[in-house]
């Protein structure tokens, strides 16, 4: 009878524990939602003109006044056709890369997996410069075809190739070795490096600019017409990515115990490699090399509200989005009025973070 009273209690605490999480889960996402909408507010309000985020929001609600108090016509043109674009992109991409990398570490069931660290975006990228090198000679019937959406698809399955080379090398028996991962990815990387600098040496001096750019990230040459041709990919992603939540807490606890909790375990592999393999594809189709946002973004939460995909998911888009729109408004102010590209922003904090996390979880790097 005491035993079976103690598993009572114990079964209780249990749940309201998990209630506890769930909570303060759903209070984080409210946060960052809020915390998103001041993003976005203040990513439009930066830079050299003097639009101010109270101004914007007055010209959004009472676009008609004549107190002289909205947008002239001259910031009206700087907030909506460039600043806008951008931010809309930037929230895009963030939350895209966001989450790609907390799919990737569920899907490896290992805290390193991102899409910049393992030669994802690379493979990607080398799909990419094939397009921006080749495009206006050996690929111009391909462009006629495809036409804005040559340059994310090219992406797409230059990312999916790396994906699926990188699983097949670092999973054996269901079990993802976090070194072999980190050295097949810095493989990858290497070779997709090598291929692109070979593409980089054919360019034209116009070309090898905007490449050199484009490499390091940028949201600069943001567009409406960007934002068509990655928009609907990175969209579709994010709204099938809490589909994925249920399967991946399934597979946290193995393949095995995933498969008798009636998960297609492979079908579902395929489909969150697909997944991320777009989302990546059409983020480095359209703003480069942008690392680091897949690390940094899946850990925090995790220290926040636990592992539980079904909140972690749409908690890192939000968060994913918010920090690279930061990063963005740092990028174009800090050296104001040059630019800085935006990766060297991530890669400044994302480094140092991705070391911390080597440091915490040395213990199980079998070198």
């Amino acid at each position: 009878m005491a035993d079976t009273l103690a598993d009572r209690f114990g079964d209780m605490e249990k749940r309201a524990a998990a209630g506890d999480r769930s909570a303060r889960a759903r209070f984080t996402i409210g946060i960052l939602c809020v915390l998103l909408g001041l993003t976005v507010l203040f990513s439009l309000a930066s830079g050299a003109s003097d639009a101010s985020a109270v101004t914007v929001v007055r010209d959004w609600l009472f676009p008609s006044l004549s107190d002289g108090s909205a947008l002239s016509a001259r910031d009206r043109i700087i907030v909506y056709d460039i600043r806008l674009p951008r931010v809309i992109l930037g929230v895009l991409i963030g939350a895209a890369l966001a989450v790609s990398g907390a799919v990737m570490q569920g899907l490896f069931r290992n805290p390193l997996a991102d899409p910049g660290l393992v030669g994802v975006s690379s493979g990607a990228g080398l799909g990419a410069i094939v397009v921006i090198v080749l495009g206006g000679t050996v690929l111009g019937p391909v462009l006629a075809i495809f036409g804005i959406y040559t340059l994310p698809l090219a992406a797409f399955f230059g990312g999916l190739a790396t994906t699926l080379l990188l699983y097949r090398v670092a999973t054996r028996r269901g079990q993802t070795s976090i070194a072999t991962m980190l050295l097949a990815g810095i493989a990858l990387g290497a070779l997709t490096g090598a291929l692109s600098g070979i593409l980089v040496y054919l360019a034209d001096d116009r070309q090898l600019r905007d490449l050199t750019f484009w490499g390091l990230g940028s949201l600069a040459g943001a567009t409406w017409t960007k934002i068509a041709a990655a928009g609907p990919i990175i969209v579709l992603v994010l709204i099938v990515s809490p589909f994925l939540a249920r399967a991946l807490n399934a597979l946290a606890l193995g393949e095995a115990t995933a498969n008798h909790l009636g998960i297609p375990v492979q079908r579902f592999k395929n489909v969150a490699i697909v997944a991320v393999a777009a989302a990546t594809g059409a983020s480095v189709a359209v703003s480069g090399g942008i690392g680091f946002v897949g690390i940094v973004v899946p850990h925090l939460l995790r220290l926040l509200i636990g592992p539980d995909n079904r909140y972690l998911l749409p908690a890192s888009a939000l968060l994913g989005a918010s920090m690279l729109l930061v990063a963005d408004a740092i990028s174009r102010t800090i050296v104001a009025p040059a630019e800085l590209p935006i990766g060297i922003i991530t890669a400044s904090v994302g480094g140092p973070f991705f070391l911390w996390i080597l440091l915490r979880k040395r213990g199980l790097l079998d070198l």
